[in-house]
């Protein structure tokens, strides 16, 4: 009995240490239970909504870009694709099959499209063809039912209205590679941007459409759509419509950048800048050979592709903003300016002979037979070798350097078209940086005459040119006129310092070169009154030849395209009033005079013709372009229409 009662207490201990320990449990899940539902059911309830809504963005439409009245460089155009739904389709290889019998799709789209196979969900679209004509949709169309997931869309694609004229200056889009999605992560905190993974999203590339691609893309739309247990959209909830980007309006004068490209096809390889002297703004910017920048928008052939890298003329590149020169003798302004400023006296003249001695080093003039006594201007005016060898060997190249550099030579000016030459302005401190050797005087010598290490582009030559005729204000050229809800973008330039009595020397020298009796650029002289041109000529030298070449009768222009002089020239219109400057490299040209020269005249008298900084209205360009015998588009209305989602 006793053993019973034991026992039986025994099981009630146990009995009550369980049933207590089920009842906290109970109790703990209880509680738990409660939480969830009660203080966390908000959170829970998003994470459920993420489960079942899907976010899907729409890109926006890309802003426009327009020359200074209202001419399109860059618009949006319609773009009819095919899409393929893998699912939907019986047999995908066989679709493709009957695609390709009323559509161009080549072999090649077929094997992206398998290729794309493996990487999508089947129910997601796959982009088959795209830049259909409007026939090739009513085709596709009209044939849906032999075609099981085969679908259309109305999207929208970049389109280039000017060509080969504005390649270089506005660029080209495509589509964001693996790399540039990287480059964007990074830039932004390791946050990836959502809105460069969608299909067929492009940016830009180069040109402007590269360097204003932020202001340009726009803001991307969002649509909330509900989706099954699998992902499969069932109905839209909610949609915020994409906000267009911005347009640009460019300070390019779109008629006179297709003359001057026109200009520049009279040579094999060259580039051009024109400006104003006194904001900046940039009314052509030329570089020829150029190439289809539509092509690369939508898709570029291999075998052109390759063509245009094999073309020792390189058309992909900018000469214009990222071309390097020796500027020859246009540089020989700066050193006559920086002898002025290190207080060598105006009326100094020096005896040219033919040659410069310095010590038993002969330096020639390019003309044997020499100059006599010449002073400033009669230097530049002839652009005598020997005068500025003196000049540079009296102030020394510390000097020159520093003149240079206050005339915009030798440093990137932050352009509005990126891929900028930085170019060379050498002295002694940048010699021993570079080659870790001393500075010797007779590299003073070449760089007094724009030769040696001395590297400048076309754009830097057009600034140096602005600055000199304008009064010394320190103008840099500006190519973005006004961004859209953002105002103008010209700024006030300041005055860098130099005495106005020097710039005259300068100007009426450059005066000389072109207008007088013993100038090296007469032959290039404006003569249709009321218009002028003042302008400095340059040879830079590329291969040097010898004694004993010339002995054997070689000439500059009988060797070999690539190993002839570059011609340069820069220039000013009108003398009496400057407004416009110009710069013009003509890649293995021979001489400044004989190649350059001309070509900066015709340009020089077709802006004073149309005067475009006077030009307010899209009319009064009109009215400009035909008294000049070429009349420009009308600027293209807003498109308003959104595209199909």
């Amino acid at each position: 009995m006793n053993r019973d009662m034991e026992r039986y207490k025994e099981f009630s201990r146990r009995a009550l240490i369980i049933g207590a320990a089920q009842t906290a449990l109970f109790g703990i899940l209880a509680t738990r239970l409660g939480y969830l539902q009660v203080v966390e059911q908000e959170r829970f309830q998003t994470l459920s909504d993420k489960n079942r809504i899907s976010m899907r963005l729409v890109s926006a439409g890309r802003g426009e870009i327009m020359d200074r009245f209202g001419v399109p460089l860059a618009i949006n155009t319609q773009n009819f694709r095919t899409f393929l739904v893998p699912e939907q389709a019986n047999d995908v290889e066989e679709t493709l099959d009957r695609l390709s019998k009323l559509i161009p799709v080549t072999d090649d789209d077929k094997q992206a499209v398998l290729l794309e196979l493996g990487k999508v969900r089947p129910f997601t679209p796959i982009l088959v063809k795209e830049n259909l004509t409007w026939e090739d949709m009513a085709m596709v169309e009209q044939n849906f039912p032999d075609l099981p997931g085969v679908s259309t869309e109305e999207g929208e694609i970049r389109s280039y209205p000017l060509g080969l004229a504005t390649a270089h200056i506005i660029g080209y889009v495509g589509r964001v590679s693996e790399a540039e999605i990287a480059a964007e992560q990074l830039k932004n905190e390791q946050v990836k941007n959502p809105v460069m993974t969608i299909p067929g999203f492009r940016i830009g590339k180069t040109g402007v459409e590269k360097k204003f691609d932020a202001e340009l893309r726009g803001v991307a739309g969002r649509i909330e759509a509900e989706v099954n247990v699998v992902g499969r959209e069932i109905r839209e909830l909610t949609r915020r419509d994409p906000k267009k980007g911005h347009r640009l309006t460019l300070t390019l004068d779109a008629d006179l950048q297709m003359q001057c490209q026109e200009m520049l096809a009279k040579e094999r390889s060259a580039a051009a800048v024109v400006m104003d002297a006194f904001t900046g703004e940039v009314y052509a910017l030329c570089s020829y050979p150029s190439f289809d920048p539509n092509l690369f928008s939508r898709g570029i052939p291999a075998d052109i592709w390759e063509g245009l890298l094999a073309d020792e003329t390189n058309p992909l590149t900018n000469k214009a903003v990222a071309g390097q020169y020796p500027p020859g003798s246009t540089f020989k302004m700066v050193t006559a300016l920086a002898a002025l400023d290190a207080g060598i006296s105006p009326a100094t003249h020096v005896f040219c002979p033919g040659y410069y001695m310095l010590g038993k080093d002969k330096f020639h003039c390019w003309k044997p037979a020499g100059h006599g006594s010449v002073g400033f201007e009669a230097a530049l005016v002839q652009s005598c070798d020997c005068f500025f060898y003196e000049m540079g060997n009296r102030i020394g190249v510390d000097a020159i350097a520093k003149m240079a550099r206050r005339l915009g030579l030798g440093a990137k000016m932050d352009f509005d078209v990126p891929g900028e030459g930085e170019g060379i302005i050498p002295d002694r401190a940048w010699k021993l940086k570079r080659y870790k050797e001393q500075w010797h005087k007779g590299e003073t010598l070449n760089s007094s005459i724009g030769q040696g290490h001395t590297l400048t582009t076309p754009l830097q030559l057009a600034t140096m040119t602005a600055r000199l005729v304008n009064g010394g204000k320190a103008v840099k050229p500006v190519l973005v006129r006004t961004i859209e809800e953002k105002g103008s973008q010209i700024p006030e330039w300041k005055h860098i310092g130099l005495n106005p009595a020097h710039l005259a020397i300068i100007m009426r020298g450059m005066d000389g070169v072109v207008n007088g009796a013993q100038g090296t650029a007469k032959g290039s002289r404006i003569t249709e009154a009321p218009y002028s041109m003042g302008g400095k000529t340059g040879t830079a030298q590329v291969r040097r030849i010898t004694a004993a070449m010339r002995a054997q009768g070689i000439k500059n222009e009988t060797l070999p395209w690539r190993w002839r002089h570059h011609a340069l020239f820069v220039g000013y219109g009108p003398v009496e009033a400057p407004r416009y400057v110009a710069a013009v490299v003509v890649e293995h040209g021979v001489g400044g005079a004989k190649a350059a020269a001309p070509i900066a005249r015709d340009i020089l008298l077709a802006i004073q013709k149309r005067a475009p900084h006077r030009i307010h209205t899209v009319d009064e360009a009109v009215e400009a372009a035909a008294a000049s015998g070429e009349a420009p588009k009308k600027p293209a209305p807003r498109n308003k229409r959104k595209k199909r989602q």
